[in-house]
């Protein structure tokens, strides 16, 4: 049995041709994740994201839940597009589950109050659709994730506040699915409730970005970025502590090219953690197996 991790979107919010924005998708199930009875949960829905999971052979239908780590732009940015897509692409009414911090319901309430007028076009001209797109927020704070009946089941989800502050709040999730275990940080510097999170986990995806090299940088809103995101070492250092296997970097700023190959990536995160470190392009895909 497998958990699978693909990065759908490697960029932050400076737009790049070659990366989507922030999100990531976890994958649980037989034959490497990949067949009918596989679990996706999308996390986070930066731009380009559905293009992304086409790339990956997946569309929004496949989707089981879709978790917001928080409320920043970059990452909810596409967000519309996954509910107007899984609703008028799917020929039978499949409620999309979206979880995120406190906030998110209202956020969506405005995604939805923004699509009125497509929504209103679409039933009006297709009778088959004759309902407005049917979503589900769950709001969390930590604890066990519980998804509507017949939504998951296989895998296990909890979550945890992690430290993004002043964007408050922001959480990560932890995946458990047959004696494997990924978590998913979303943006945030070392701290207590992402260590409870990591504890005996397997893998890591954490965001991180190279404050070595943005120190330098004289604009103040790059320099805001220094205190709320973790650095390659620090982002080790929260693997080593938990005793992770497998720690994956992505939303990498400067992203490289700019920012250094990713052996100096590599590199950073040695220095503080002794197992496995991934990176790469969108699409590339770790699959997690227990140790």
């Amino acid at each position: 049995m497998t958990l699978a991790v693909t990065l759908l979107g490697t960029g932050s919010p400076m737009p790049a041709p070659d990366r989507a924005g922030p999100a990531t998708l976890i994958s649980a199930g037989p034959e490497s994740a990949t067949g009918p009875d596989a679990e996706h949960y999308l996390v986070d829905a930066g731009r380009g994201v559905l293009m992304r999971l086409a790339a990956s052979g997946l569309g929004a239908q496949n989707l089981t839940a879709v978790l917001i780590t928080h409320l920043h732009s970059d990452h909810i940015t596409d967000l519309n597009d996954v509910i107007t897509t899984r609703w008028v692409m799917t020929f039978t009414e499949t409620p999309l589950t979206i979880v995120g911090p406190v906030g998110t319901q209202q956020v969506v309430d405005h995604i939805l109050a923004s699509l009125d007028p497509d929504i209103e076009y679409r039933i009006a001209h297709h009778q088959d659709l004759d309902d407005r797109p049917p979503v589900q927020v769950i709001e969390v704070t930590e604890g066990v994730v519980e998804l509507p009946g017949g939504q998951g089941g296989k895998v296990a989800i909890t979550c945890g506040q992690t430290d993004h502050k002043p964007v408050e709040p922001s959480v990560g999730f932890r995946f458990d699915f047959e004696g494997v275990s990924v978590v998913a940080a979303g943006d945030t510097i070392p701290c207590a409730g992402l260590d409870t999170l990591c504890e005996g986990a397997d893998a890591l995806v954490h965001t991180v970005i190279r404050k070595d090299i943005i120190a330098n940088i004289p604009m103040q809103r790059m320099q805001d970025t220094l205190d709320y995101h973790s650095s390659p070492e620090e982002a080790a250092q929260t693997a080593a502590k938990a005793g992770i296997h497998t720690l994956i970097y992505t939303h990498y700023v400067p992203a490289p090219p700019m920012g250094g190959t990713y052996d100096d990536w590599r590199e950073l995160g040695a220095a503080h953690f002794d197992g496995s470190i991934e990176l790469g392009d969108d699409l590339h895909r770790v699959e997690i197996t227990s140790n």
